[in-house]
């Protein structure tokens, strides 16, 4: 009990300097403000088209032997080769540690590792470079699920819908959690 506390301490200590810190931190080109904008106004056929748009932006490091680093660092994860994608995203992440999609990669990793507090970590790193990063959002709000903390996940699952209002999965996870604060059964 006492390492669950512990740990939740370092989740809160990492959410407060993410969000008293992210809106200096990172500046989107107009590109994707545009298609943030979209993202709100769109139907949810159009907002899967914008998101994978959003996605393939955030995957451009401005490098290419940084983007090799993430392409290998995912098809590890896709293969089922986990440890050799830390390797990959953590070669990234040290050389291009203000590539926001590097960081969310390596923490889907530790996500699908079990390795909570790293994937935290990297959560709070992505969100101080890329507030708007919907994706690490939805991970974080997943965390707090598994850790048993409902109230925290709904917060951070309705933060994600206010950028992306279709984003998969999500709207579902908020209804679920209102259902069970109120004490229904879906």
């Amino acid at each position: 009990m006492k390492a669950r506390a512990t740990f939740h301490n370092h989740i809160v200590a990492a959410l407060v300097a993410v969000f008293a810190w992210a809106a200096p931190a990172f500046a989107d080109g107009a590109a994707l403000d545009k298609l943030f904008d979209e993202l709100k106004s769109s139907d949810v056929q159009a907002s899967e088209r914008i998101e994978q748009e959003i996605w393939n932006e955030w995957s451009k490091s401005g490098s290419p032997a940084m983007d090799l680093l993430l392409e290998r660092g995912r098809e590890a994860m896709a293969a089922g080769d986990l440890p050799a994608a830390v390797e990959h995203l953590t070669a990234l992440t040290d050389h291009a540690p203000d590539f926001a999609e590097g960081w969310n990669a390596r923490a889907t990793c530790y996500y699908q590792m079990g390795e909570l507090g790293p994937a935290v970590q990297d959560i709070a790193r992505v969100l101080t470079l890329n507030p708007r990063h919907f994706g690490a959002l939805a991970g974080l709000g997943m965390i707090f699920e598994e850790l048993d903390q409902p109230e925290k996940a709904l917060e951070v699952y309705k933060a994600a819908l206010a950028i992306h209002p279709h984003l998969s999965g999500v709207l579902d996870s908020v209804q679920r959690l209102e259902a069970e604060a109120a004490g229904q059964d879906l």
